[in-house]
């Protein structure tokens, strides 16, 4: 099982540029109007990636904590910018709260996965560290935006009855528990659906990587299951962390909820 993986050239990533072509069809075709989104992502995607390949070699050679830290508070930054953008309601900040959730959350399972579960030593070890943590932040993306989302939409269409049960004598938080419960399952769910799947519907991306480069596939199994753990476990601590906090924010002095009722 030590085979050499096949080499991907400037050919063969050239004809991988086919299905982008296909979309930009199918975009012109019935005027979806994501054609500029493809073209950028597309970009985004070629420059991206080299420039993490290169980047990776010299973060690897230099084995450096604080080059390794850097680069998981720009990878953790990043993706708080990338959620915030997905989340379209603008009267509640969600930056801070979402980064520094991102941020403790991960790096808490980060650590423990690769100093306790690897054993990796130093537990910052680049190699081991910046890979696990950014499939912990990739993965996690998602459902915090859904989880966000879900939250403020719970609150803002039943504003009426999160005010009536204020007026009663409820807390913010006894007020807003279903609307967290909703955001908390809507944020979960998803990662919790790729465990059903997972060896039957698909092979996961690492577990894909690790046998595409010759690996036994009895031995990418250990890794795949530590690994969809991690996913699960990184994104309930970072959901529940951002949710809660986010949650206060939608509440002002006296307990008012702050969200403007749905526009007709």
């Amino acid at each position: 099982m030590n085979a050499m993986p096949a080499e991907i050239g400037p050919l063969q990533l050239s004809l991988g540029l086919v299905f982008v072509l296909l979309g930009l069809w199918g975009s012109r075709r019935y005027d979806l109007g994501i054609g500029r989104d493809l073209v950028v992502g597309t970009v985004r995607t070629f420059a991206q990636l080299l420039l993490m390949g290169w980047l990776l070699v010299y973060i690897f050679q230099a084995q450096m904590l604080v080059v390794v830290l850097g680069v998981f508070v720009v990878m953790v930054a990043t993706a708080a910018h990338i959620v915030r953008g997905r989340v379209k309601d603008r009267q509640v900040a969600v930056g801070l709260p979402v980064f520094a959730s991102m941020f403790l959350s991960y790096l808490v399972v980060s650590v423990m996965v690769t100093g306790v579960i690897v054993q990796a030593s130093p537990w910052w070890r680049a190699e081991y560290f910046i890979p696990l943590a950014g499939m912990v932040i990739g993965n996690s993306m998602s459902a915090l935006a859904l989880a966000l989302e879900r939250l403020l939409s719970e609150l803002r269409d039943k504003r009426e009855r999160v005010e009536m049960l204020l007026s009663l004598g409820a807390s913010p938080a006894e007020a807003s528990r279903d609307a967290v419960r909703a955001a908390l399952r809507a944020g979960i769910m998803p990662s919790i659906n790729s465990m059903m799947g997972v060896g039957i519907v698909f092979i996961p991306g690492m577990m894909t990587g690790q046998i595409l480069a010759g690996a036994d596939p009895r031995d990418a199994i250990s890794y795949q299951i530590v690994v969809m753990l991690m996913l699960v476990g990184s994104t309930v601590l970072g959901s529940l962390f951002t949710v809660l906090w986010v949650r206060r924010s939608c509440f002002g002095p006296g307990g008012a909820l702050v969200l403007r009722p749905p526009t007709a």
